[in-house]
């Protein structure tokens, strides 16, 4: 790296939840193994790289994984392992910065900037970083090196598996410009098509087209992705990232008409996030309510038409009765004609709970009961589980797959920890 420069590692690490099942189950080593859902509604959330080579990736759908490998050894996963996993790995990650941004449970940057000197260069403070990993966890993580944030996480993706890749401010056109235009942020399957359309196929095609011109064909946003394939990244590592929402949502066995099931499943929702919310000492100002409707009207995953209805509240709040009897009017409001196969309750514009003097009167009176009560079921939920004490109408939601998300103010319960 040049002098003066920043040093961005970004490190992912490699088939995690797909790895730390074969780790412990070493009879599953060298066998394509997935880690999701096994009905026709499940979802892939990780694939071993035995898998890969069949083509299996993440969030496809697991009927299509196991028509490509009718072998494939399917399990269901186990978040608690995972998550106390990823803590692991994240307090490695520490003893090298203390400027670590978690993007989900298997990835993170880390800047690197101005420690030369104290831990040697970046490229051997990743493979000390990857040894600390194997040597602890037994699992690989593959690291990407660069000025910015961007240009690392495509190193990171070029490495692997198991490997580094680093780039430096000379290198970083040669590095960029060969590779796929689909490679940049933001850049799906869809804005992919549009940039080919105009004949940019590389980032070294976007790098060097004409801004008018692009801006013209795709409007602003152009401009932007412009911008990062000429590596004009800069953003910082944010270490203390503010959660701006919080959200929780599954996708049903077989479709699903039946107004009660919803609405019992936005119960266990609400009260989720609303647990969530009550750990991170935040309140929300406006519920979500997320439908996917059962038609598909397109191939993939997004195929299917998606409904999102919000609702802002006259106050802030992170008691689950309130987000649930809002997501529930919102989705009386929706006017559902036809059956879902994915339910979400979210909430956004997250704000900080500041302590409010109680009030003498009957309404306030009542709040300061729901207070004490949400305490008391987030104590029995920290001992026992969060499925321990429910409310009447709530019961569980089955997931087409497990998420990477980093979900603030979700604890692991110290019994698990200490396994």
């Amino acid at each position: 790296m040049s002098p003066g420069s920043q040093v961005i590692l970004h490190a992912d690490m490699d088939a995690f939840y797909a790895s730390v099942e074969q780790r412990d189950h070493p009879e599953l080593m060298g066998r394509p193994v997935v880690v999701g859902g096994d009905s026709n509604r499940g979802v892939i959330s990780a694939a071993s790289y035995e898998a890969r080579r069949f083509g299996i990736r993440s969030a496809m759908p697991s009927a299509q994984a196991r028509q490509l490998c009718p072998e494939l050894v399917f399990l269901r996963g186990d978040m608690a392992k995972y998550s106390r996993e990823s803590k692991r790995i994240f307090e490695i990650f520490r003893r090298f910065t203390p400027l670590v941004e978690g993007l989900s449970l298997d990835e993170a940057f880390l800047d690197l900037t101005g420690t030369e000197r104290l831990l040697g260069s970046p490229r051997k403070i990743a493979e000390d970083l990857r040894a600390a990993v194997r040597a602890e966890c037994d699992l690989a993580v593959s690291c990407g090196i660069a000025p910015v944030k961007m240009v690392a996480k495509i190193a990171s993706d070029e490495a692997k598996p198991d490997g580094v890749v680093e780039v430096t401010d000379e290198g970083l056109r040669s590095f960029l410009d060969p590779l796929a235009v689909g490679k940049i942020w933001g850049v799906g399957p869809v804005a992919q098509k549009r940039l080919e359309a105009q004949g940019i196929h590389t980032i070294g095609d976007l790098a060097r087209s004409d801004p008018k011109r692009l801006e013209r064909a795709v409007g602003d946003w152009g401009l932007g992705v412009r911008r990062l394939a000429r590596g004009q990244d800069l953003r910082d590592v944010e270490p203390y990232r503010d959660a701006v929402s919080m959200s929780e949502e599954n996708t049903f066995g077989q479709d699903i008409e039946d107004r009660g099931t919803m609405e019992s499943a936005i119960l266990s929702h609400a009260e989720a996030v609303a647990r969530r919310l009550r750990r991170s000492e935040l309140v929300a100002n406006t519920v979500v309510l997320k439908l996917k409707l059962a038609r598909r009207v397109t191939s993939g995953p997004r195929g299917f038409p998606l409904l999102t209805r919000r609702e802002t509240l006259s106050e802030p709040t992170d008691d689950g009765d309130v987000i649930a009897r809002t997501a529930r009017a919102l989705l009386a409001r929706a006017e559902l004609t036809e059956p879902i196969r994915l339910l979400g309750v979210g909430t956004t514009n997250l704000t900080s709970a500041n302590p409010e003097q109680l009030s003498l009167l009957p309404e306030g009176q009542k709040k300061e009961r729901r207070t004490r009560l949400n305490k008391s079921l987030d104590e029995l939920a920290d001992r026992f589980g969060p499925g321990a004490v429910r409310r009447a109408g709530q019961s569980d939601v089955s997931r087409a797959g497990l998420s990477f998300q980093i979900k603030r103010g979700e604890d692991i319960p110290e019994e698990e920890e200490e396994r």
